[in-house]
């Protein structure tokens, strides 16, 4: 990976110069902030959906428009071979895979007393498997290059819970987990850490702010907002770059003071 601090030359604004990133669920308030910023630092990107071509079509022709080279990509990352299917057509298109933003999730609001085994199931299947068959079908190609990069989307509930959020939370949970201990069995090759916002003005969470969301989602927080996507962009560049090589199995907290670690 590029090196991006030089004496000459100061910060590289191109840190990700040479790299193939996915962005999984690019096109989410959080997905397209990552994609576009992944972008804009340099790498090709694979713009990723599920059912809303036109609109990944749109996002790719813009990062085009603005110099990167992109594909758009159709998968539903539970499903092992359409995900299969997915990181192959970026490596013909692209290259293979250097960098994974495991973004793509949902978010359920449900007292535990009222969660079925069927949404609990739901919930565990599109925010923790969804990571782990992303994460599986790309990580072969970066063993065989002696290189790489994940960054997985975890959240701050992972760290202190919700009421209403049992699932998504345990989900959470999992992938900060998970990112510690694959950290410890792909690295130094593979460098796989996790970063943990906390509430995010994005679609996902729109339905549910509320001025009370808000207030109990913020409380004890330093800064009493939500963030915008924007500012999760440079700590995901950052981990992405070879500026973060000490960097393995960590979580960035990036929840305002939310959760302190």
């Amino acid at each position: 990976m590029t090196t991006p601090w030089t004496l000459s030359s100061g910060w590289d604004p191109r840190p990700l110069a040479g790299e193939v990133a996915l962005v999984t669920g690019s096109l989410g308030g959080l997905g397209r902030a990552i994609t576009t910023g992944v972008a804009a630092a340099g790498a090709a990107v694979a713009v990723h959906h599920l059912g809303e071509r036109c609109e990944a079509e749109a996002l790719a022709a813009e990062l085009a428009e603005a110099g990167a080279r992109t594909t758009v990509v159709e998968a539903d990352l539970t499903d092992w071979d359409e995900t299969d299917a997915m990181v192959e057509r970026i490596a013909t298109d692209l290259g293979a895979v250097s960098v994974l933003v495991n973004n793509a999730g949902m978010m359920r609001q449900q007292t535990f007393a009222e969660m079925d085994l069927a949404a609990w199931r739901e919930t565990l299947s599109i925010d923790l498997d969804g990571v782990f068959i992303a994460t599986r079908q790309v990580l072969p190609g970066m063993l065989a290059a002696g290189r790489g990069v994940i960054v997985n989307v975890a959240s701050q509930l992972a760290f202190k819970g919700a009421h209403e959020y049992v699932s998504y939370s345990a989900a959470k949970g999992g992938i900060v987990s998970m990112t510690r201990a694959l950290a410890r069995e792909v690295g130094p090759a593979v460098r796989v850490n996790a970063i943990a916002p906390g509430p995010i003005e994005t679609p996902m969470t729109a339905p549910h702010t509320t001025p009370e969301w808000v207030r109990e989602r913020t409380a004890g927080a330093v800064l009493q907002r939500l963030g915008r996507p924007e500012e999760i962009v440079a700590p995901v560049v950052f981990l992405a770059s070879a500026g973060a090589e000490l960097m393995h199995g960590q979580t960035l907290h990036l929840n305002g003071g939310g959760v302190m670690a």
